[in-house]
């Protein structure tokens, strides 16, 4: 599997991590300019300044200002923390990151970013921003990042470029994604739209028309069930923190890529039986922190499943046959993480052929169950 965004940290698909994919949070600006200096792009630049200046060179009288405040080196203009209630100007047009987190801004007017054409990634997160002009990314043919977190934004920005791969959007204020909502969007891999508001009502018809993505995450919204016509080419799908009181049988059909699923802290009590089966290459899937009774049916038959998380149930058996199937051969991989503590199972009544296609004894996590 290739995916085309180095700096998706939590998009890249972790078969084995022994904790569920939490949202990012970026705590400085560099923690979305690490992909290009993994990939030489930072480097590559930062060759560039080193030959300019040891080159004896003066700089040219026409080298672009630093807006008042900033830090620019490398191609990099830092605008964090300064208080800003708008996008200030003279931003350098070679500019390859722009930092504006943590200001006052309130509104992306149609000229901010005007001939910022090779401009990678944008961080707006935490403002007050709620109006996006239609016109205000146009400039911005070339930007693959757009971290837009921790807003007041109510839909969708309008017009996103279509060179987009990464769009960080959680803890805005959105209720209601309209059909083509990301409309000519098909380079995007990874949306994170966790923390707002909205309910499965608010996905019209539509919504995620044309997109091919590898990671979506609508954890800590509203949603009852598990979201409608999503992209078929997902390979984690993440609905934890949520309401959803049951998955049904056609809920997965769509998702037969799926290599990880969370729906841990939800209210879940029933997984219909075949469900799972429409998930052939399910490595990982989190259940923890819901209402189960049981082992869900189904996983058996997961020639790929490696990690089950179902801690914090209400699981009193666990059967000899509901992990590991009877044929030899059968399963492709060992489980090397089974978590069930928190449930109200004897775990010395388990035998001991349950777990017989685990990998490693330390690999079953039971401990003891306290009401």
């Amino acid at each position: 599997m290739s995916l085309h965004c180095s700096l998706l940290l939590l998009c890249v698909t972790r078969l084995v991590s022994p904790s569920s994919a939490l949202p990012f949070e970026q705590r400085g600006f560099w923690d979305f300019a690490l992909d290009s200096l993994e990939n030489g792009g930072l480097m590559a630049m930062m060759r560039d300044e080193e030959e300019i200046s040891g080159s004896g060179e003066l700089p040219t009288p026409d080298v672009p200002m630093c807006p008042f405040g900033c830090h620019c080196q490398l191609r990099i203009v830092q605008c964090s923390d300064l208080g800003l209630t708008e996008v200030p100007k003279n931003i350098p047009p070679d500019t390859k990151f722009l930092d504006l987190q943590n200001n006052r801004i309130s509104e992306l007017k149609e000229n901010d970013f005007r001939g910022l054409t090779n401009l990678y990634a944008l961080s707006v997160r935490n403002n007050r921003i709620s109006k996006v002009h239609p016109k205000a990314f146009a400039p911005l043919r070339h930007m693959q990042k757009l971290y837009f977190s921790k807003n007041l934004l109510t839909t969708i920005p309008k017009n996103l470029p279509s060179s987009l791969v990464e769009l960080r959007i959680h803890e805005n204020q959105i209720k209601k994604v309209a059909a083509g909502a990301f409309s000519g969007l098909g380079n995007m891999h990874c949306i994170e739209m966790g923390a707002n508001p909205i309910q499965n009502s608010g996905f019209e018809p539509g919504a995620f028309r044309g997109l091919k993505l590898n990671y979506l995450r609508i954890s800590e919204a509203k949603l009852t069930g598990v979201p409608k016509d999503l992209p078929e080419s997902l390979h984690e799908l993440h609905l934890d923190h949520n309401q959803i009181q049951a998955v049904e049988l056609e809920d997965l059909s769509r998702y037969k890529n799926l290599f990880r699923l969370g729906l841990g802290f939800n209210h879940i009590r029933n997984i219909e039986n075949g469900s799972l089966s429409y998930l052939p290459m399910l490595r990982e899937l989190h259940l923890d922190n819901n209402r189960l009774t049981r082992v869900p049916q189904g996983l058996p038959s997961m020639k790929y499943l490696q990690v089950v998380y179902l801690h914090s149930n209400n699981i009193s058996h666990v059967g000899v046959d509901d992990f590991c199937p009877r044929g030899f051969g059968m399963k492709r991989t060992f489980y090397n993480g089974i978590s069930l503590f928190e449930n109200p199972v004897n775990y010395w009544e388990v035998q001991p052929a349950t777990f017989r296609c685990v990998g490693d004894r330390f690999a079953i996590q039971f401990g003891n169950y306290k009401k």
